[in-house]
């Protein structure tokens, strides 16, 4: 998946150099190439904090700055786009728009990175759930996207600070399966099996009393959906 690979890997510049392309980052992301993001994002005036190698609420503010700034999606999503913009890689963009096709950890193919990136959080979220449900969290996520009270792209709102226990514990890195790839596609096909909810919780764990007062409903499986 574009958004999300995890593996480095090389390309050739024009001067024949070889380039270890960035990783894919946001919220919760950790290590070298964090590191090299906060100095870079320092470097130009936009980062003010610690470069400590950890994506937390000062990064994601940089760098939603910095995209603004730059005319790119502002959602807080490192990507190739992003890490061109900042001066990484001048194939940058060529790796940004061609093909979404790419291979998962399973083999399987991954049609779109919209696609491949809403069955990451729904593995993530409901990968215990039977398959209905798995439908009911990927159509939570786009009603959201749809909602103006959210986030208007996909990437957006799954990565908006501490939406997602999946996306804050790493969950979403998890290799996908067939049933949340499937869910996925049919979700973005426009089944609602959660009634056109935009919060869904798990009552069995430590949720906020707040939530309680949104309306709920349905259930399905250990979920409670609401708006």
């Amino acid at each position: 998946m574009a958004l999300l690979v995890l593996t480095t890997f090389m390309v050739t510049l024009n001067d024949g150099k070889a380039y270890a392309q960035k990783k894919t980052l946001f919220w919760g992301s950790s290590g070298n190439d964090v590191y090299a993001l906060q100095q870079k994002l320092r470097q130009w005036g936009y980062y003010k904090g610690l470069a400590d190698g950890t994506y937390g609420s000062s990064t994601y503010k940089a760098v939603t700055d910095f995209q603004r700034k730059n005319g790119l999606r502002a959602d807080g999503v490192v990507g190739p786009s992003t890490w061109s913009a900042l001066g990484y890689s001048d194939t940058a963009d060529k790796l940004a728009t061609k093909s979404d096709s790419t291979v998962a950890d399973r083999g399987f193919v991954e049609e779109s990175r919209d696609i491949a990136l809403l069955a990451r959080v729904i593995e993530g979220e409901a990968s215990d759930e039977a398959y209905f449900g798995k439908v009911a969290v990927g159509a939570v996520i786009l009603n959201r996207v749809r909602s103006s009270a959210f986030p208007d792209t996909i990437a957006g709102v799954i990565f908006q600070p501490r939406a997602f226990e999946s996306v804050a514990n790493g969950q979403v890195n998890r290799p996908l399966t067939k049933d949340s790839l499937r869910a996925a596609r049919e979700a973005m096909a426009g089944s609602d099996p959660s009634g056109g909810a935009t919060f869904f919780w798990n009552p069995s764990k430590d949720v906020s009393p707040w939530i309680w007062s949104r309306r709920v409903i349905t259930t399905i499986g250990r979920h409670v959906f609401a708006r």
